[in-house]
This record gives C-alpha cells, sequence and structure tokens, in this order.
C-alpha cells in the first residue's frame, strides 16, 4: 500500500507540472494571439493614415502641378526680357551720344512739354522691365520648388508602398508559424494516463490514505478537464483571429486597388493639367507678341522725338543744374534763419518770463499788504472776524456720488472757497479758510493772537459754528494726541504768564458750563443737574456773570487736563444717524485772567470765552425721537435765535434779542461791542451735506459783515504805599524822577489833592489805551 501511495504522489506531482506547462504554453499563446491581433489592427490603421496623408498630398499636387509649362513660359519671359534689356541699353547709349552733342540751350522750344512726356515714357518702360525681371526670379523660385516637392512626394509613395509589402510578408510569416505551433499542439499525444489498481487494505489507516489518494487524483482529473476545456476555447479565439486577419487581408487590398484607382486618376488630372497650363502659356505668348509690337511702335516714336527735342533738353539740364544749386544751398540758409528766429524767441520768452515773475512778486506783496490793512481795518472797526475749516471726507460719508468732494479752494488767495451746489458752483469770501489737510497747530496760529490778547485785558470769544459731524468739538477740543484750541489756549496763556512772572502775578481760573434743552448746567460742579440763571453784575458795570458757577485756578498743565477730564465725562452726547458721537448741548470754557504790574499797581481783568456750539441737524436725516427729537428742537431753537442777533446787529436795530435764548443771552457781553470775537465755522466737503454747507457758508458771511465797535481795555490802578510808586507816577506822566527841583523850592512832598488829580488823570489814559 505504501508503494502504491508513494507512486500515485509520483503521478500526482507529475501531472501538476504538465498541468502547469500547459497552463504557461495556453497562456503564452494566447498572449501571442493578442500580441498579434493588436499588431495587425495597429497596422492596419497605419495603413488608413498613410492612404490619408498620400490623398491629401495627392489633393495637394493637384492644385500645384503644371511645373513645366511654368518652366517654358520662364524660358520664354526671360528671352524676351533679354531683347527688352538690349534695346533699353541701345536707347540709353543714344541718350548719352545726345547728351554729349549738346549745344546752348533753347529756352523757347515748342517740344518742351512732349520731351518731358517721352523722358516719362521711358521710365515707365524701365520699371515694366524691372518688374518682369523680379517676377521671372519668383517664377524660377516657384517652379524650383514645385519641382521639389513633387520628387519628395514619388520617393515618399516608393517608401510607403515598400514599407506596406515588408508588413505583408511579416504578417504571413507570423501566420504561418502560429498555424505550425496550434498543429503540433495538436498532433502531441495526451501525456496523462490513469491507472487503477486494485489494492488490499490491511489497516484503518491505509484506506483513509487510499481514499484520500483517490480523491486528489479524481481532483486532478476535473482540473486536466477544465484544461482541456480552456484548450478548446484558446483554439476557437484562433481561429477567430485567422478569420479577422483574412477581413484586414481584403481590407488592404481594397485600400491597394483604391490607391491605384487614385494614382490613376491623379495622372490623368495631372496630363490635363499640362494641356491647361501649355494653352495657357501659348495665350500669353501671342499676347505678349502684340504688346511688343506695340511697344517697339512705341520705341520708335520716342527716338524721333528724341532726335527733335535735343534743344530742349539742353534748356531743362541747364535749370536742373541751377535748381541744384539752390537745393544744394538752401540747407545752410534754412539754418541760419532758424538759428536766429530761435535765439529771437527764447530771448522773448525770457523777457516775458521775468516779466511775469516780477508782477507775481509784486501781486503777492500786494495780496499781503491788503490783507494786513484789512485786518487792522477789521480791528478798527470791531468786526467779528470769521474763519473756515473743511473736515475731510471720512468713512461715515459712504461711497459713492454722495461722498464726492463739492468743496475747492483758491490757489491764490486762501481766504476763498468754492462749493459746487445742484451744478453752480458759489464762492464765499471769508478772513481764512483751512483746507482738509490743515493740522491743529496751523488754526492755532491763527488764533494765538486773540488769545493772548486775554492777558492784556481784554474780552475774547472763540466760537465753533456749523451742522453736526462738521468737525467742530475736534477744533475745539481735539484728542489726548492731538488737542484742539481749547487746551492750547492755556497752555499758551501759561507760557506768557512764565514770560512775565519777573513784573507780573497772574491768576488763571476756568469754569465749564453747557446750555442743555435751555438749561444752563454747571460740567464741574457736584450736581451738574442743577439749573443755573444769568443775571447782571451787581457793580453796574453792565456785564454778565452766573452765580453759582464753580471756578477752578489753574497752575499746570496737569490742572488743565483735569478739568477737561471732568468736564468731557459730564457733558451730553449721543449717536444719531449722522454722528456717531454728536454732541447734544453748548458747551462754554470761560477763563480769566487776572494780572498785578507789582511795579505800577496796574490791574487787568481779561476773559477768554470758548464755545463749542452744538451742531444743527434735520430731524429726517438724524433719525431723531423721544429726548434726541427734544434735544434736536432745543438746539435748532437756540442757533435761530443767534441767527436773529446777528440780523439784528448786523441790520443795525434798536433792540437786539439776546434773552431770546439762553445760548445768545450767555454771549452777550461777547456779541455786543466789548470783546474781540472770533467764528470759526466747521463745514462738510460731502456732496450729500451741500445744502446745511450753503447755509453754514452764508451764515458766516453775515457773521462777518457785523460790525460791533472797537474794544476796550480793562485795566485799573490800585493804591500806592510808597514813594517808588510816586516816582513811577511822574515817569507815566511825563516828569522825570531824575529831574533837579526848580531854584529856591525843595523836595516837598505833593499833597493828596494832587495826587488823586494825578492818578485820575492815569486812569484815564490807561483806559483809552491799547
Amino acid at each position: 500500500v505504501m508503494a502504491s501511495v508513494t507512486h500515485l504522489q509520483k503521478d500526482k506531482l507529475r501531472l501538476q507540472e504538465e498541468l502547469l506547462e500547459l497552463q504557461g504554453k495556453l497562456a503564452a499563446q494566447e498572449n501571442n494571439e493578442l500580441s498579434l491581433s493588436l499588431q495587425l489592427q495597429g497596422q492596419v490603421e497605419t495603413l488608413k493614415a498613410k492612404l490619408l496623408e498620400q490623398a491629401q498630398e495627392i489633393s495637394r499636387l493637384r492644385s500645384e502641378l503644371g511645373g513645366t509649362d511654368v518652366e517654358k513660359h520662364r524660358d520664354l519671359l526671360a528671352a524676351e526680357n533679354e531683347r527688352l534689356r538690349q534695346e533699353m541699353k541701345a536707347c540709353e547709349g543714344e541718350l548719352r551720344e545726345l547728351r554729349r552733342q549738346q549745344q546752348a540751350p533753347c529756352r523757347d522750344c515748342p517740344h518742351l512739354q512732349e520731351n518731358a512726356g517721352l523722358q516719362e515714357q521711358l521710365s515707365q518702360l524701365q520699371r515694366e522691365a524691372e518688374e518682369t525681371r523680379a517676377k521671372l526670379v519668383e517664377l524660377d523660385l516657384e517652379v524650383q520648388q514645385k519641382t521639389n516637392r513633387l520628387a519628395e512626394v514619388e520617393l515618399r509613395l516608393k517608401d510607403s508602398l515598400a514599407e506596406r509589402a515588408e508588413e505583408e510578408e511579416r504578417l504571413s510569416r507570423r501566420l504561418r508559424d502560429s498555424q505550425e505551433t496550434i498543429a503540433s499542439l495538436k498532433s502531441q499525444p495526451q501525456q496523462i494516463k490513469y491507472i487503477i489498481k486494485t489494492v488490499e487494505v490491511e489497516s484503518a489507516k491505509a484506506k483513509q490514505a487510499l481514499c484520500e489518494t483517490q480523491s486528489r487524483n479524481q481532483y486532478l482529473q476535473e482540473q486536466v478537464g477544465m484544461q482541456k476545456q480552456v484548450l478548446k476555447e484558446m483554439e476557437q479565439q484562433l481561429q477567430n483571429s485567422q478569420k479577422t486577419e483574412a477581413q484586414l487581408r481584403a481590407q488592404i487590398m481594397m485600400y491597394e486597388a483604391e490607391l491605384e484607382r487614385a494614382h490613376g486618376q491623379m495622372l490623368e488630372e495631372m496630363q490635363a493639367m499640362e494641356e491647361e497650363k501649355n494653352h495657357a502659356i501659348e495665350e500669353a505668348f501671342s499676347r505678349a507678341q502684340v504688346e511688343m509690337k506695340a511697344v517697339h511702335e512705341n520705341l520708335a516714336g520716342v527716338r524721333t522725338n528724341l532726335l527733335t527735342l535735343q534743344p530742349a533738353l539742353r534748356t531743362l539740364t541747364h535749370d536742373y543744374n541751377s535748381l541744384k544749386r539752390q537745393v544744394r544751398d538752401f540747407p545752410l540758409l534754412l539754418q541760419e534763419t532758424l538759428r536766429s528766429a530761435r535765439a529771437e524767441i527764447s530771448q522773448a520768452i525770457e523777457e516775458v518770463h521775468s516779466t511775469n515773475r516780477e508782477l507775481l512778486r509784486k501781486y503777492r506783496r500786494e495780496l499781503q499788504l491788503r490783507k494786513k490793512c484789512h485786518n487792522e481795518l477789521v480791528r478798527l472797526k470791531g468786526n467779528i472776524r470769521v474763519f473756515g475749516r473743511v473736515r475731510p471726507i471720512t468713512k461715515e460719508d459712504g461711497e459713492g456720488p454722495e461722498a464726492a468732494n463739492a468743496v475747492t479752494f483758491d490757489a491764490e488767495d486762501d481766504a476763498v472757497l468754492h462749493l459746487l451746489h445742484k451744478g453752480k458752483q458759489v464762492s464765499f469770501e471769508l478772513d481764512k479758510v483751512f483746507p482738509p489737510q490743515a493740522s491743529q497747530e496751523e488754526v492755532f496760529q491763527e488764533v494765538q493772537a486773540l488769545v493772548t490778547s486775554c492777558i492784556d485785558g481784554y474780552n475774547v470769544c472763540i466760537f465753533a459754528y456749523g451742522q453736526t459731524g462738521a468737525g467742530k468739538t475736534y477744533t475745539m477740543e481735539g484728542t489726548a494726541a492731538n488737542p484742539g484750541i481749547n487746551q492750547r489756549a492755556l497752555q499758551l496763556l501759561f507760557s506768557e504768564v512764565r514770560s512775565k512772572a519777573a513784573d507780573w502775578d497772574y491768576t488763571i481760573t476756568v469754569s465749564a458750563a453747557e446750555i442743555y434743552n435751555e438749561a444752563l448746567r454747571d460740567l464741574l460742579g457736584k450736581e451738574p443737574q442743577e439749573k443755573l440763571e444769568i443775571k447782571l453784575c451787581p457793580d453796574g458795570s453792565g456785564q454778565l456773570y452766573v452765580p453759582g458757577l464753580t471756578e477752578f485756578r489753574v497752575q499746570s498743565v496737569e490742572d488743565i487736563n483735569k478739568v477737561f477730564e471732568f468736564g468731557h465725562i459730564k457733558r451730553v452726547t449721543e449717536c444719531t444717524n449722522l454722528n456717531e458721537h454728536s454732541s447734544r448741548s453748548h458747551a462754554l470754557l470761560i477763563v480769566t485772567v487776572r494780572g498785578l504790574d507789582r511795579s505800577t499797581g496796574l490791574r487787568t481783568t481779561g476773559k477768554l470765552n470758548l464755545v463749542d456750539l452744538a451742531g444743527s441737524e434735520r430731524v429726517g436725516r438724524s433719525g431723531a425721537e423721544g429726548s434726541r427729537l427734544r434735544e434736536a428742537q432745543h438746539i435748532n431753537k437756540s442757533l435761530s435765535a443767534l441767527g436773529d442777533v446777528i440780523y439784528a446787529l448786523r441790520s443795525r436795530q434798536g433792540h437786539v434779542p439776546f434773552r431770546n435764548s439762553k445760548l445768545t443771552y450767555l454771549l452777550q457781553d461777547s456779541l455786543s461791542g466789548d470783546s474781540k470775537t472770533l467764528m470759526m465755522v466747521q463745514v462738510s466737503p460731502a456732496e450729500k451735506n451741500t445744502s446745511e454747507t450753503l447755509c453754514s457758508l452764508k451764515f458766516a458771511e453775515r457773521v462777518r459783515s457785523v460790525e460791533l465797535g472797537p474794544v476796550s481795555r480793562k485795566a485799573e490802578l490800585g493804591s500806592w504805599p510808597s514813594q517808588e510808586h510816586l516816582e513811577v507816577l511822574k515817569t507815566l506822566l511825563g516828569d522825570s524822577p531824575g529831574s533837579a527841583a526848580p531854584p529856591g523850592r525843595g523836595h516837598a512832598s505833593p499833597s493828596p489833592g494832587q495826587l488823586s488829580s494825578r492818578s485820575a488823570s492815569i486812569r484815564r489814559k490807561l483806559q483809552t489805551s491799547g
């Protein structure tokens, strides 16, 4: 049993090896058949592409055939060109001979025009000969190119035919090899043998091993059957490949027949085109002969005319030489003329430039002088000075045509600006106009003279006017990094006080108030909601004051910052559609400067009112509702009352309605002629705000025309406790303190009556000075 089992195992291994070999052969045969079929298909596609290329080349050659006839035509044209060249040379020789035989020119020859015409005809014939020569060269090149192309096409056709024959031979060889391989595979005998033995089983293990061997043998037999089935399928595929090969060969034969037919058609068409080309050449040759006869006749006429036009030719030659000399001398004359003209023009331009510079310098000097005189006249009359400031375009103005800039400035005059309103340009003249790029420092430089006059005992008022969001609060208060007029004014006052500390003692007090909904409130007090009243001073001076208004004495910049921060926190500001931080009240900063001259006892009191008015607004645009609406109504009412006061002052009415509003009542001292007043009108340059800008600028012009009269200085003399003060008094009155006494008199002290009379005269002089 063991021997039979081992034998069966050996047979099994051998059968497996044979099965693997058959599978490898079948796979190789299948791969060969697939590659062969793919190669045949690729060759068929290649042959189709070559046939298409040859058809295209044939169609191209059909359009380019006719090279032989073109060569004949070229030869004829070359011969004719050579003959014409010889005739032209003969004509040129005759012309040279005629020129050598020239005599004196004949000026009044009747054949002058005819000679010119003949010369033009001769030049035309020369141009035609040159064109003919160029055409011959082009025809030579074209014929050569077409000949080369035809040779290339013939070589390409021969190569393609040879490649096709080689490809057919190679395919037939492969087909024969495949058939022989299949026949050899079919003729091989089956090497699988089935051995069936009957073995007696003596034990269970041997019986079990025998069963397993038999089952494996059955499995191997099934595998052999499957391989036979695969072999049959491969034979079927081989037959299909042979059929495909036969079909491809039939297609190749059909393509060859079509190629031969196309070649025959191409030859026939080439012959027909050759005949047409010969016919066209004959017709062209006959036409050329007729044209050449006419040319010969014209040439004979030209020769006869040349013989008769020799005197005219001599005249033309003389005129030509004279004109040639003039043309040769003309550039020199032209250069000299241009040089002199340029020198004169440059001299005139330089003179004009120098005159313009001188006039511009005089104009600017006169403009500055006029402005200085105007400012002095305004100061003497007591007019309210008006400055204008235009804020830049911001992101709150939006984008598009509504945010366009509608304000322009005069380059020559910094007191004029122009507003484009509803397509019309309106001009306004103020005392000074600040463009959007002007800094806070530049604005304060223009107003610092007014601020310093406060130290000398004058009342000064600076107030900002304009629509909401125009930049009034920024101009008056500014920011921490870039402060406005308020903080800069106090810093300047401290600087002036320090510079005069050797002779003067100054005390500076600050008060801050706001007018909110027609109620005057103290911004520095402990109870800011408490309403204050405006009353007349009890000393009979006629000035106004606010009882209970808190005053802080400031001595440094730190004190100023604390006061501003404290007052800014309590001021009412809200957000509207037009301004994110809209001031809802009129803010007043009152700075009082009291000075004492230690040498003379002179006391001065100056007051500086810095007013930040709330902005006028249209309720429809600002979107104010509820309490915001009530605030806007009170703001517009107080500004309207300010307009009424300005109108009454301008028209010199007997009654000025100061008491119609808390704002105008509080500004009565500044608007009634006892104060130096400056209005800073703030405007927006945006197109959507042109209506409000127009109203603000018109109001500014009306304010500028108001005359308040001359300003008086607030100064008085104190007591004179010492002899040194008396000596100063004598100096002020014109007496020299060191002058000698009259003879016979001692140095008696003045009587009390004399002192009182002199002090009264000093007071009158000080009050009327300034």
